[in-house]
């Protein structure tokens, strides 16, 4: 067996729980550490998963400890400075998505992981959902034929206690964004993925029906043209009630691939007899096998389907979405810097 992963969590909120359940589940990785700007926090998270050390302070976390990786729950206007100090202390990184809150932010990430040489991985876990992960193969497969459109739909409930327990998450200046940055850029992620091609340009619509209150979106709709002419239709909410199953389908030349994710997330195709793949690394959930597969990235040299530069497609897509919803106009999308 290789040798244990010894990982720190830096952000000991709800999906940082789940991610140290999960740790605790995997006899490959071991959790050294754990860090919350609110050290009580920290302590009775460290508690709960057994953890030997708790920080309030991140540099001093990176460095005290020895360590193989660093996973990030943080605020998304912490991403960039958080994921930056641990590139230049050598140190391997998963982080919640986004990348960061700004594509500029992203891009710089990008380039400074690759010049350090340091493995920069993000959390979109729907890549590694059994359903979504079936829906995207068959595509690249090109079991579907040529790919003509997408369409997903999140439709999520939040209520006001979502932005009262976590007041950044309505503050545009430090989210990015609301239900199409931090919910619905999961499914356009998988999307973009399933399609394989560059994002072109974007229309999006936004609205804040129900939480007036907060600066950042609660509805957000929105149409992509990619560069090999197929186009996405996507949807998010925060006010859908109750909340429904998030949904994808996608239409291709020789059929169509259906995914949902209730009862159980699954996929079922229409036309083509599909060869049913399977995602590329163990567990019971999507987040469970994401972080299984990065274990495999840092300690076994087996690929990660999101390492940084994957994930900037998707921001800039939602950049060109926000851009389209303030001009009223197409928005072009160029993933090259100062485009």
């Amino acid at each position: 067996m290789s040798v244990p992963l010894r990982l720190a969590i830096t952000g000991c909120g709800e999906i940082g729980r789940w991610m140290a359940l999960f740790c605790r589940l995997n006899r490959r990785i071991r959790l050294v550490a754990c860090c919350d700007r609110q050290r009580p926090v920290a302590d009775a998270f460290a508690a709960r998963f057994r953890i030997p050390r708790a920080y309030d302070d991140y540099g001093a976390l990176l460095e005290g400890e020895r360590l193989d990786a660093v996973y990030l729950a943080v605020p998304h206007d912490l991403h960039f400075e958080m994921v930056v100090a641990a590139i230049e202390a050598g140190v391997p990184v998963l982080v919640e998505k986004p990348v960061a809150r700004t594509l500029d932010e992203g891009r710089e990430i990008v380039r400074r992981a690759g010049a350090a040489k340091v493995r920069v991985g993000v959390n979109y876990q729907y890549r590694y959902d059994t359903g979504c992960y079936a829906l995207a193969q068959a595509a690249r497969q090109g079991e579907l034929g040529e790919l003509y459109y997408g369409r997903c739909n999140v439709p999520w409930h939040r209520e006001a206690d979502y932005f009262a327990s976590g007041p950044w998450r309505g503050a545009l200046a430090r989210s990015g964004g609301g239900t199409l940055l931090t919910q619905g850029s999961h499914a356009l992620d998988l999307l973009l993925w399933a399609l394989d091609s560059p994002p072109r340009a974007a229309t999006g619509l936004t609205a804040q029906p129900g939480l007036s209150k907060v600066e950042v979106e609660t509805l957000a709709l929105g149409a992509v043209e990619l560069e090999s002419g197929a186009l996405i239709q996507i949807s998010s909410s925060m006010v859908a009630r109750p909340e429904q199953a998030v949904t994808m389908e996608l239409y291709g030349e020789r059929g169509t691939a259906l995914y949902s994710n209730r009862p159980w997330p699954h996929a079922r195709f229409r036309g083509p007899r599909v060869r049913r793949r399977r995602p590329p690394a163990w567990g019971v959930h999507a987040l469970q096998r994401s972080l299984e597969a990065f274990r495999a990235w840092i300690v076994d040299d087996r690929p990660y389907l999101i390492p940084a530069a994957e994930a900037l497609p998707v921001l800039a897509t939602v950049e060109a979405l926000y851009r389209s919803a303030q001009s009223g106009k197409v928005e072009p999308i160029s993933l090259n810097r100062g485009a």
